[in-house]
């Protein structure tokens, strides 16, 4: 996906030499390993059933090792939702900022969070059903983070629809997200995959119907 950022960020030090920025490197691309295996696993058997040895084993180390990245499982998943929560938000903004147009900005923001809906549902499933297993601080900075992206789209709708109230502009996108997120789900249940091509603007006509109705 173009605009979202990738869930782990790659560790670069200007000042260090280049053994240690490959270090460096080869690190955050571990850490990247062991967030895909997280949102695998955790979407698959729930947060509470996987142990730090699952992880590492999904992520080709030992158990032991995973504490290198991350000082336990609870990490692991506030740095996955965390991460998704802001990408989502620099995302989100990017798009909105590209134009003046804000039908083509509603537009975009429909296409790219679809596009994040249809390759990343295992963290979708993850946050919507461990979201309550983070410390209360990392819970309170991913609800901050998603009431900030909810706001980015709900700023531009507003435009489009003068005179709505608030709320109702939020009840329209949160109730889309809801569509949105729930349809990779809903694919996989059927025991077959949709195509992401065929799948995606059906589901990106849908959104924007239900966002202007």
């Amino acid at each position: 996906m173009s605009n979202t950022a990738s869930l782990t960020s790659t560790v670069t030090d200007p000042m260090s030499d280049e053994p240690a920025t490959q270090r460096g490197r080869a690190k955050a691309d571990r850490r990247e390993v062991l967030l895909n295996a997280a949102a695998r696993l955790f979407a698959a058997h729930g947060f509470a059933r996987v142990s730090i040895e699952d992880l590492g084993a999904a992520s080709g180390i030992s158990g032991p090792a995973v504490y290198r990245h991350f000082p336990g499982k609870q990490a692991v998943l506030a740095a996955l939702l965390v991460s998704t929560s802001e990408a989502l938000l620099a995302g989100g903004r990017a798009v909105a900022d590209e134009t003046d147009d804000d039908g083509a900005a509603l537009r975009g923001l429909v296409g790219f969070h679809v596009e994040f809906a249809l390759t990343h549902p295992d963290v979708i499933r993850v946050q919507d059903r461990d979201l309550g297993s983070l410390a209360e601080t990392d819970q309170a900075t991913v609800r901050r983070l998603q009431r900030s992206y909810i706001d980015v789209w709900t700023a531009v709708l507003g435009r489009l629809q003068p005179g709505t109230p608030p709320n109702t502009l939020r009840l329209k996108v949160q109730a889309t997200f809801g569509l949105i997120n729930s349809t990779p789900h809903s694919i996989r249940g059927q025991g077959r995959q949709l195509e992401a091509k065929t799948a995606r603007p059906i589901l990106e006509a849908m959104a924007l119907a239900a966002l202007l109705a």
